[in-house]
């Protein structure tokens, strides 16, 4: 399955809500880097990330996202990754990145 990606902006609490669903491997992560530095292009504003329906994501797609994030953060925004699945929480805590990114339990918080 591959992964898919919506997003739509909140004005009023400036950031992108972008849900992504699906698997993200070698093959989807440039495509997610770059749809996610496109929002950010168009817009600089946090990312909150709702992840409830990802099923997968290799180190690639990890990789991807720590680029996003550099990204944001240099423009003193936020990265939220909202409702991790158990099985990828794992991946976040054996590579410390659960200690780099904001992970979040729930639909919204905003």
């Amino acid at each position: 399955m591959d992964f898919q990606l919506d997003y739509d902006m909140d004005v009023q609490n400036n950031r992108w809500n972008v849900t992504l669903a699906g698997e993200i491997d070698i093959f989807d992560s440039p495509e997610l880097k770059a749809r996610l530095t496109a929002l950010l292009e168009e817009k600089d504003a946090d990312l909150y990330l709702q992840c409830k329906n990802l099923e997968y994501i290799d180190s690639t797609g990890l990789g991807a996202l720590v680029g996003v994030l550099k990204t944001v953060n240099s423009n003193g925004r936020e990265m939220h990754l909202i409702s991790i699945k158990p099985n990828i929480q794992k991946l976040f805590k054996i590579t410390n990145l659960d200690k780099v990114f904001i992970l979040e339990d729930g639909v919204d918080n905003g």
